[in-house]
């Protein structure tokens, strides 16, 4: 559910100067799918589930990579990205408080081709890969849990490609903040314009050019990396139906709504 209009939004809380969230508490049940564990599964996960300080532009896997562990974002966001053999990237999917990631790990891929890449700053907890392993072959509730949040992921990455294919740069960067401002604990985001482009999949400048429309709109404030949205129905206006597509499957077959 969107926000008050007449509220001043911003993307992350304070953060300090190496691009980590330093004033929010971290507890598991900040993750939704942890959140929504029966007793018994939280009861066996609990004691192994290990807090992990997510900095800015950290990166988790990449492409190839054998998957030790998955991640339950609290109040971090991981963008998912597909990188190309000359470098480039574009992003295919992000992952908040909603979600996990790690997902080829318990689909049985064991490795991925996508890079994890840490988006907004802040905090998650991981779980081994043999202990998610050993849980997703009991085909008990968590089984069920992480086929729908499967299911959601998909949808985003299918609706973000269609959107890179269809959609103006504007509504794309539109699309992005409202994803990313969904899936954040507190006020604002630190994001530098060559993450920008590499979410977005486009050059430095052509993401700078975007965001800068935005600001001078009154849209978003932008400022030293630090980004601002000032007015999110204008937001949601300029942006495609892909956001409002993503966030109602993810409505649908989760337990908690991303926008509390």
């Amino acid at each position: 559910m969107p926000l008050p209009p007449q509220l001043d939004v911003t993307i992350a809380g304070a953060i300090d100067s190496g691009g980590e969230v330093t004033d929010v508490a971290h507890t598991p049940r900040q993750n939704h799918l942890l959140a929504a564990l029966p007793p018994q599964q939280w009861e066996r996960w609990h004691p192994h589930l290990e807090f992990v300080d997510m900095r800015l532009a950290k990166v988790l896997y990449e492409p190839g990579d054998t998957l030790t562990h998955v991640y339950f974002p609290t109040t971090a966001i991981v963008s998912l990205l597909y990188v190309m053999r000359n470098g480039e990237s574009a992003e295919i999917a992000v992952v908040g408080s909603e979600g996990v990631v790690g997902v080829p790990l318990f689909m049985g891929g064991g490795s991925t081709s996508s890079r994890a890449l840490v988006q907004s700053a802040g905090g998650a907890f991981r779980l081994s890969a043999r202990l998610m392993q050993l849980e997703f072959d009991r085909a008990g509730p968590v089984l069920h849990l992480l086929l729908r949040y499967t299911q959601a992921l998909m949808t985003q990455m299918v609706q973000t490609a269609a959107c890179n294919k269809h959609h103006s740069l504007d509504q794309q960067l539109c699309r992005w903040l409202l994803l990313s401002l969904d899936r954040l604990p507190g006020r604002q985001m630190r994001m530098t314009r060559i993450l920008i482009a590499h979410m977005l999949g486009v050059s430095a400048d052509r993401a700078t050019d975007a965001a800068m429309k935005l600001k001078d709109l009154g849209i978003i404030s932008y400022y030293r990396g630090i980004i601002r949205v000032l007015d999110r129905p204008a937001l949601e206006r300029r942006s495609c139906e892909c956001y409002a597509v993503v966030q109602r499957e993810y409505d649908r077959l989760l337990p908690v709504r991303l926008a509390a």
